[in-house]
């Protein structure tokens, strides 16, 4: 596989002249870099005016690998090929570097450049791009590949350094400027040097053939970013190292490659609106860095998003009354590392009135709403305190929870909603502080727990009783003038204090019903699936001629075809696939088929577009203007790659591209609008009246909350056999039981978990060993989860 490098561009605050004397120091060797051993000069040409100067070095590099692998590859060194061309006049200077060692085998392509800042000629931009490609090497490809990435990582975090160093010598030397090229002064420096009775190297011609470097596709656009002392957003192009730091953290050489190269996929395959680089690299952590499956989730986020039309949620979203009154949370102030702190006082709400009252789509939106405004806070609270913020703390008071919290329904909107928000704001939660838990408390994590991710769940902590006021508590998170009064601090927090809801506000099913009927409805986008062989087709019948066919469409799974056909004959019914070309359900959208095995093209219909080839992850937006009237046809047809030609290698990226469509299979989610001839305005403007809802983000996530259930955990409750019904204790038996606790034997709970929740009145249970809890102890009690013993009745 090709690992591929891309720097962000770095900005050094001297002029060019004064880089590039600082950058000659280096050769012929550096001794800041302990591997470049030295350098021998092979070629060199200048210009007759001095503006262009080209040189060509063979570098000799010691690098760091085990004695058994350079004995196995017979080379004590390794030499690369660097070839500068420095032009003096435009000043810019251009490095390429490939290996010579090996090259049959390992192919090593670099290149630097170094230009004048866009915005102030008094700075100098710098940037890199690479890449390794490992054929064979004697069986040890993969050792081969940790080691040059290790080696390269180590000199790009060297490679400023080492120009500041160079550059503190100058000054030492007192030299803090130097002039810029021109005629004269290279005439002046050329009469110094033939008057000094130094020999010039004679001009030679050196090839500019060269190893194939990386091509504009793998590299960032040529033109450098804007950068200044402060910068308040991302820039248009580029990211500069100080942006970077300033704004997104300390990231290694890798880590900024990652994500400079997913912003640049995204500026390529996706029109309109980019997400900001905060908010890429939340998805990029959530992958621990894997590009591929980080472009995976966040493609469908941003997909999601565009559905329900979440960027624009915080100014639509109006929470009803009922929210404002017994919804108990809200932001309150901030962390000691300038979090955004959010206050829920889930033990005083009542979850099943306001599901009851609102319904799980309300519930989902006000939640998506408080995400979005922490992601506003987190941007606020940088520029406030002047390090990167990207995600907020949480205080979760448990104070009055029972069973009676453990509804069923509630239970399930609750792990919906926690999956929508962990597939759509990864990487957001920062701490979450959960204050006198309970002993039902548990029983409500084994339930949860399954479905938050194990990086999330790593930061929790979980107090019970009052241990959050003594050592290691609350005070060691947040600032004692800013802890609430509820939790005995001095701070009022304007939390409302929730309550039940009255019934008199609850709705019937048949009223949530047709809400979501409503939100259902609302939605402008359908999806279908597309299979090798089964295309998807819809109908378009044109009365006015003239008239313009609108399109707007992403492509969530694999690579389709887009075309558009015309007849002048409607085609038969609607042929439905709705168990595809290969068997395989279709869970989103159905494939339907129009045109006729029988119809040939070019008599039957006649193709009005040229095919247009769409990648996955791309959104796609176009439109028509037709000519005639009568049916027209768009279609989405399965893309297959092509073969390769036999003279030259598969290129990597269509046997990635290949590898990621499983089955045959692609899906799309697309939106038709046709509008008339006189109300086109040549934009898709018009798209923007339309409306959506998140209808169906419930269905999505009942279909995968069943392929993420927990072997443990029953999701549905099962009745009690009469076999297993001695081994309850009845809950009036708890007065003669000396500690309190109900006892089940190993054999009930592997059976009957999902029905200890629904016991009335509340009870406390002892967990098997087998159950991995966090251990609580209440102050003064015994602890509320302990090891079954073997003899429990």
């Amino acid at each position: 596989m090709v690992q591929k490098y891309q720097s962000p561009v770095r900005v050094y605050k001297h002029g060019f002249e004064l880089i590039m004397a600082a950058y000659e120091r280096r050769f012929p060797t550096c001794p800041l870099i302990p591997m470049f051993v030295g350098s021998d000069l092979m070629n060199e040409y200048k210009s007759e005016d001095g503006a262009v100067h080209i040189v060509e070095r063979r570098c000799k590099l010691d690098v760091d690998a085990p004695r058994l692998l350079k004995k196995i590859a017979g080379v004590d060194y390794v030499y690369f090929i660097q070839k500068n061309s420095l032009n003096r006049q435009e000043r810019t200077l251009h490095i390429e570097a490939y290996n010579e060692t090996f090259s049959s085998r390992i192919i090593v392509n670099e290149h630097c450049c170094y230009t004048v800042h866009p915005d102030n000629e008094n700075w100098t931009c710098f940037e890199q791009s690479a890449s390794l490609d490992i054929k064979s090497f004697f069986g040890f490809e993969s050792t081969v590949e940790k080691i040059a990435m290790k080696q390269y990582t180590t000199n790009i975090k060297k490679g400023k350094e080492i120009i500041e160093y160079y550059l503190n010598q100058l000054e030492q030397e007192g030299i803090t400027s130097m002039p810029r090229w021109t005629p004269e002064i290279a005439q002046r420096q050329e009469t110094k040097t033939d008057t000094s009775g130094r020999a010039m190297s004679p001009p030679q011609s050196i090839p500019t053939k060269s190893a194939d470097g990386p091509s504009s596709k793998d590299g960032l656009p040529s033109s450098p970013t804007a950068a200044t002392h402060e910068l308040s957003s991302t820039p248009d192009d580029k990211l500069d190292a100080d942006y970077i730091k300033r704004y997104l953290g300390d990231l290694t050489p890798l880590q900024e490659s990652c994500l400079i190269r997913l912003r640049q996929w995204l500026q390529e395959t996706h029109k309109g609106k980019i997400p900001k680089d905060e908010h890429i690299l939340r998805f990029l952590r959530a992958r621990d860095f894997n590009i591929d499956k980080a472009r995976e989730i966040l493609c469908q986020s941003l997909t999601w998003r565009k559905q329900h039309h979440v960027d624009y949620l915080l100014s639509t979203w109006d929470p009803p009354q009922v929210l404002h009154d017994y919804y108990a949370g809200g932001w309150h102030h901030h962390d000691r590392d300038g979090r955004p702190l959010y206050v829920l006082r889930l033990g005083q709400m009542d979850t099943k009135g306001l599901v009851r009252a609102l319904g799980e789509e309300s519930l989902l939106r006000h939640v998506l709403s408080i995400n979005e405004e922490g992601l506003r806070r987190c941007e606020e609270n940088t520029n406030i305190f002047g390090r990167p913020i990207s995600s907020w703390t949480c205080l979760v008071d448990l104070e009055g929870l029972n069973m009676r919290h453990l509804w069923r329904p509630g239970v399930k909107a609750l792990l919906r909603i926690i999956e929508v928000v962990e597939a759509n704001y990864p990487e957001t939660l920062g701490r979450l502080l959960i204050l006198r838990a309970p002993r039902v408390f548990p029983v409500l994590w084994t339930l949860v727990s399954p479905f938050i991710d194990e990086n999330t769940r790593k930061k929790f902590l979980i107090y019970a009783g009052n241990d959050y006021q003594g050592p290691g508590g609350l005070i060691d998170y947040i600032d004692k003038e800013v802890i609430p009064d509820f939790l005995g601090g001095e701070c009022m927090c304007e939390v409302s204090e929730g309550g039940m809801v009255p019934k008199a506000l609850y709705r019937t099913p048949e009223e949530l019903e047709n809400d979501d009927i409503r939100l259902w409805t609302e939605t402008i986008y359908q999806s279908a699936s597309v299979f090798k062989g089964s295309p998807h087709e819809i109908l378009i019948q044109i009365v006015d001629a003239s008239s313009v066919i609108t399109w707007d469409f992403d492509v969530c799974k694999g690579d389709i075809v887009f075309n558009i056909y015309h007849s002048k004959r409607a085609p038969q019914a609607p042929k439905r696939d709705t168990l595809g070309a290969h068997g395989i359900t279709s869970p989103v959208g159905n494939n339907v088929q129009l045109i006729d095995k029988a119809w040939q093209l070019g008599r039957d219909y006649s193709m009005v577009e040229s095919p247009l080839i769409c990648k996955e992850g791309e959104s796609v937006q176009g439109s028509h203007v037709t000519r005639w009237p009568g049916f027209y046809i768009l279609q989405w047809k399965f893309h297959s790659m092509p073969a390769c030609a036999t003279s030259s290698l598969p290129r990597v990226e269509d046997v990635l591209a290949s590898l990621q469509v499983s089955s045959h299979k692609c899906k799309v989610m697309y939106y038709t609008e046709i509008i008339g001839s006189e109300d086109f305005r040549g934009s898709m403007t018009s798209l923007e009246s339309s409306h959506s809802g998140f209808s169906q983000l419930s269905a999505a996530t009942t279909s995968s909350s069943q392929s993420h259930s927990s072997s443990m955990v029953s999701r549905e409750p099962l009745p009690l056999s009469e076999s297993a019904l001695p081994s309850l204790i009845h809950p009036q038996d708890l007065k003669s039981n000396p500690d309190g606790l109900l006892r089940f034997s190993p054999s009930f709970w592997g059976q009957h978990f999902s029905t200890l929740y629904t016991l009335r009145p509340p009870v406390f249970l002892r967990w098997p060993p087998s159950w991995r809890l966090p251990f609580i102890r209440e102050p003064g009690g015994p602890p509320a989860i302990e090891p079954e013993s073997t003899d429990a009745s």
